[in-house]
């Protein structure tokens, strides 16, 4: 495939969303009545930032060496970019002088397999920032069992999200899900550009999944940390469950999810068949 250009990838995808109204323009303000593309073109932005239209130029085709905190700045106050994406920005821009190549740990340290045994009430993983799954409890095999390939034989949630059929099925809101993973597999990408696998991953997905490969382009960076998501399980019916996303200090690659229920609901109850130790004969 093409070398990618993630810089400028981006920032074509942050001024496609602003309308030349959203910035006080008009829409003739540039002496053209008919607009070609979508958002705000090249002049517009770089005259809003207040920079050369030939700097900005450089800047979107990754020619512009270490543009300032300055430049950056007032990009983002134009484009209305949140912290996530001020972060991504700064990092595709001035990326560090030492390259981070370790790649995604494969394994997990004995002490967290032991703790991810012990918590026995709510399903647990450990994954890597690429989705892959390094390790489940029990209780998460049962209930992602309907995508079955996603905790075994090098699992990988995101591939399973729009490879395997099943998985509109399971997610109840699967575009949520879908746009929620593609945005922090870019802002993974991003901090790690010399990850192979990563981006192996990536040309798999963007190859076999339309879906994929529209939500990429649309350059969305995000990072969710806690949250709730509705789980649709073949033999115990529709699951919420409260999403806790923890990072591992030493293991920066590495986060530890739970899935819980809330008190006393339906959901609770649910697991707790599932977690039964007569449910796999059922």
């Amino acid at each position: 495939m093409a070398e990618r250009n993630p810089l400028g990838e981006f920032l074509q995808s942050r001024r496609a969303r602003i309308s030349p109204e959203e910035v006080g323009l008009r829409a003739g303000a540039s002496g053209r009545t008919r607009r070609r593309v979508a958002g705000l073109r090249r002049e517009e932005l770089a005259q809003l930032a207040g920079i050369s239209v030939e700097y900005y130029q450089r800047l979107e085709q990754g020619r512009a060496n270490h543009p300032s905190d300055e430049v950056l700045d007032s990009l983002a106050e134009v484009l209305r970019l949140d912290d996530t994406e001020r972060g991504y920005l700064r990092r595709l821009a001035n990326p560090p002088r030492v390259r981070d190549r370790r790649s995604a740990p494969t394994a997990v340290r004995p002490q967290l397999r032991r703790m991810l045994d012990l918590v026995d009430k709510v399903p647990a993983v450990i994954i890597t920032d690429r989705f892959d799954v390094l390790a489940a409890n029990l209780l998460a095999e049962r209930l992602f069992a309907p995508i079955s390939n996603a905790l075994h034989d090098n699992g990988n949630l995101a591939r399973e999200l729009f490879l395997d059929p099943a998985a509109r099925e399971f997610y109840v809101e699967w575009e949520d899900v879908a746009a929620a993973t593609v945005a922090a597999l870019r802002l993974t990408a991003g901090s790690h550009p010399e990850d192979t696998e990563l981006t192996a991953l990536i040309d798999e997905l963007s190859t076999g999944s339309t879906a994929f490969a529209e939500l990429w382009a649309e350059g969305d960076v995000a990072v969710r940390t806690y949250g709730a998501k509705n789980f649709r399980h073949p033999a115990v019916g529709v699951l919420t469950l409260n999403y806790e996303n923890l990072e591992l200090p030493g293991d920066l690659r590495q986060r530890l999810v739970t899935l819980s229920p809330d008190a006393a609901t339906a959901t609770e109850a649910a697991l707790q068949v599932l977690a039964s130790e007569t449910y796999i004969s059922r």
